[in-house]
């Protein structure tokens, strides 16, 4: 049953996106796979194809995890002039664990925060900017 838009309360797009749940009932789930949105939601049918959360999630791991993990492996390649298996077994999984697990739920957030605040596509208003023009002429 695909019910109003009225009818659900805003839910915040820190819960229901770090859950993974839909941003309108907060039930329905958001992936179909680790990063694939699902098409709709299951309990709302809520269309997701409003969602385009494009880089965001990466921008953000790379910024939070991959900049310290970076830093982890010159400190260790400076201050023990390590050999490239230490870094494989220490770099490297540092690496992994900073940077993948964040990837679902910085999705899941940007997309809930793009229903909330209902993002989309900018759009000129050419009635503005020819207030504006007639305003100048004056």
């Amino acid at each position: 049953m695909i019910a109003n838009a009225a009818e659900y309360p805003p839910l915040s797009p820190l819960k229901t996106g770090i859950r993974g749940r839909c941003p309108r009932c907060g039930e329905g789930h958001l992936f179909s796979g680790f990063l694939k949105l699902a098409p709709r939601c299951e309990v709302c049918g809520l269309d997701y194809s409003f969602a385009d959360p494009a880089d965001g999630p990466a921008f953000f791991v790379i910024c939070f995890a991959c900049i310290p993990a970076v830093v982890l492996a010159l400190w260790i390649e400076v201050a023990f002039q390590a050999p490239y298996w230490v870094h494989l077994f220490t770099t490297l999984p540092f690496l992994l664990l900073t940077c993948i697990p964040p990837l679902r739920p910085l999705k899941g957030w940007l997309v809930a925060s793009q229903f909330y605040f209902k993002a989309g596509e900018g759009r000129l208003d050419a009635d503005y900017y020819a207030r504006k023009e007639a305003e100048r002429q004056v």
